[in-house]
């Protein structure tokens, strides 16, 4: 039992998942690092087979992809020190490995914190796997469709009002744009944290609706904060997305709630 494990055990515990955390982001990313996929036609069906690549790679191709769709026209990307392509290329490949291991990740999480959760929470527990990776994809590719190519076009215009090469260094570019994509994954978490800290009881489910208001005060901060312009623009991409996923952990942990009522009326 989690109430019987002495601190000692409890970090062995962690250390062990910190472990097979790190096993499954290195393996994708040395994969990404090392093979490419090439086509292959069989049976009339289309394949894509790993063939090994350390220069056109997987993270390569990724890299070349995020050019054409994200950099303002007219922009170039310059290498002005030796290594800087390649560490992009293992930035990349971290991102690649992050998105790929968060079923792992998030499995090791909801393994390490259920003993601090009742049993009835445990099922409730086991089904937040799939919303966490979803919204954790969601929050990468609203960043990439929507907030990055705005950021990197509203900056460019500022150094084209006075006539400054356009050229990016591509670490540079690479940092600023995974920075971006880690970022909004992580916060689109918010409703699975609202849901999971309801879980352990340690706030009522009425505490969400009850600070509404100094929540969106705050989410508002937050936007102004790290949204990289004073335009006022960008930090509602950051800002409005945020509201309504609070809206929706909100209404995730009062229908739970209701639904915990009602079982509990249906056997007194």
């Amino acid at each position: 039992m989690a109430s019987e494990m002495s601190l000692g055990e409890h970090l062995d515990e962690l250390r062990v998942r910190i472990i097979h955390v790190v096993i499954a982001i290195v393996a994708i990313m040395g994969f990404c690092m090392a093979f490419d996929l090439r086509p292959i036609e069989y049976g009339g069906v289309q394949l894509l087979y790993p063939f090994p690549d350390p220069f056109h790679n997987i993270s390569s191709r990724v890299m070349l992809y995020m050019q054409d769709t994200l950099l303002p026209k007219n922009v170039t990307l310059v290498q002005i020190a030796p290594g800087q392509a390649f560490f992009a290329q293992v930035y990349v490949s971290i991102l690649i490995g992050i998105i790929g291991a968060m079923p792992i990740i998030v499995k090791e999480i909801a393994g390490f914190i259920l003993p601090a959760i009742s049993p009835n929470a445990r099922k409730n527990m086991s089904q937040i796997i799939a919303p966490t990776v979803a919204l954790f994809v969601a929050g990468v590719a609203f960043s990439y469709l929507v907030v990055v190519p705005y950021i990197l076009d509203f900056l460019y215009q500022f150094g084209e009002s006075i006539n400054v090469v356009p050229l990016f260094n591509i670490s540079d570019f690479i940092s600023f744009v995974l920075q971006f994509l880690l970022a909004f994954g992580i916060s689109f978490e918010l409703p699975i944290l609202m849901y999971g800290v309801s879980l352990t009881g340690a706030i009522s489910p009425r505490f969400w609706r009850n600070n509404l208001r100094y929540a969106f005060v705050i989410l508002v901060i937050f936007g102004a904060v790290i949204t990289p312009d004073g335009s006022g623009v960008t930090m509602w991409f950051v800002t409005l997305p945020m509201m309504g996923l609070y809206l929706l952990g909100m209404f995730a942990v009062e229908s739970r709630a209701r639904k915990l009522e009602r079982l509990t009326g249906s056997n007194t």
